[in-house]
């Protein structure tokens, strides 16, 4: 039985989560999963993280309950730690055993002592890096804690990614780079403004270059005015939200996809990538990509390979990566090759259940 958040939104775990529903029925047939997601999605509050509503809360727990109850699984997989101590209080009256999944800032920090005690009584951790893993396990003490890595997967049907024979024949003619991401005032560690500084110093070496932003959020108005006050608003393009359709066309156009995205391990309010999933979109498009060299990223992209990775809070070192791979096409279509090879072996549904096979039969 798989214990979620609400399904209803659009993000990494909830991504995360249905790959791993997808492939539990895969592994273990569809008469033997079953799921319970929170009913709604958490409210945003002003100046507050978003909570769900207590009414919420109750009805999800009794959904969960009665299920455990009825159902009597052998198994309760928590696909987040806000439902942990859920998960632990059914364990008190059922003895199953539960696991619980692991993605980034929400186990890098402080953590009530119900989650904490969740975690610890956790049969098994399931992170979906080393990164978030040893971060978790140091901050909360969590060393006797069974655990698994199991890294994120492309969906078995991905987006239309049209993974043209020539990896290079869709790109625009003009260099582009792109970035995709929220572009929200709490989640300012991706590096849109570091990509905006770097900018002026790529047009100077490229001077026909155009960046592309996809995603929406309440920090766009600034960064179009900081564009305008770095003179670079002209070679800016802000996407907003797009189709998936629309999103593989940017993915297949640019050149090279950017995301210097920082990670600070702050006891109160971390920040950072758990994965960043984007990165591998592009990479399955055939794209070299330029990526922090500090935290999960730099797990599962070569620099040098699958493009570069640099410090997420030195302008000059972005920008002197992007004029690097705009510069050398050829080099930058080879890491692109090697990029999407690496993802399609590595990444893909189906090796998400083979590791998948191999962490039930442990």
């Amino acid at each position: 039985m798989v214990l979620a958040p609400s399904l209803k939104g659009i993000g990494g775990v909830q991504n995360y989560t249905k790959t791993f529903v997808d492939a539990l029925r895969e592994v273990l047939g569809n008469d033997r999963v079953r799921i319970v997601a929170v009913p709604e999605q958490a409210r945003t509050r002003n100046d507050r993280p978003p909570a769900l509503r207590t009414s919420a809360k109750i009805r999800f727990f009794v959904s969960a309950f009665t299920s455990a109850i009825s159902w009597r699984p052998n198994l309760i997989i928590c696909a987040h730690v806000g439902l942990a101590p859920a998960c632990s209080l059914i364990h008190r009256f059922t003895r199953t055993p539960y696991w619980v999944v692991l993605y980034g800032i929400e186990v890098w920090g402080h953590l009530t002592r119900a989650k904490r005690d969740a975690l610890k009584g956790a049969a098994r951790l399931v992170s979906i890096t080393r990164f978030t893993l040893d971060a978790t396990v140091k901050r909360h003490e969590l060393g006797e804690t069974p655990a698994v890595i199991l890294p994120p997967a492309l969906p078995r049907q991905h987006p239309p990614f049209r993974n043209t024979s020539d990896g290079m024949s869709a790109e625009s003619e003009r260099p582009m780079v792109l970035t995709v991401g929220r572009i929200s005032s709490v989640e300012r560690y991706k590096g849109h403004d570091v990509m905006l500084e770097a900018w002026p110093s790529v047009l100077r070496h490229v001077p026909d270059a155009e960046y592309w932003i996809v995603g929406e959020g309440d920090d766009r108005k600034r960064l179009e005015l900081k564009a305008l006050e770095l003179g670079i608003a002209g070679s800016l393009h802000f996407a907003g939200s797009v189709s998936p359709e629309e999103l593989a066309l940017c993915y297949d156009r640019c050149w090279v996809f950017a995301m210097p995205a920082r990670t600070e391990l702050d006891d109160l309010v971390p920040r950072g990538e758990g994965f960043g999933i984007v990165f591998l979109e592009a990479m399955a498009f055939g794209k070299p990509v330029v990526g922090p060299r500090l935290g999960a990223p730099a797990e599962f992209i070569r620099s040098g390979e699958h493009g570069l990775l640099v410090d997420p809070a030195s302008p000059a070192t972005v920008a002197g990566a992007l004029v690097e791979l705009l510069s050398d096409p050829s080099r930058a279509h080879e890491m692109g090759i090697a990029a999407r090879q690496w993802v399609n072996r590595e990444f893909s549904f189906e090796s998400f259940c083979g590791r998948l096979r191999e962490v039930l039969a442990k």
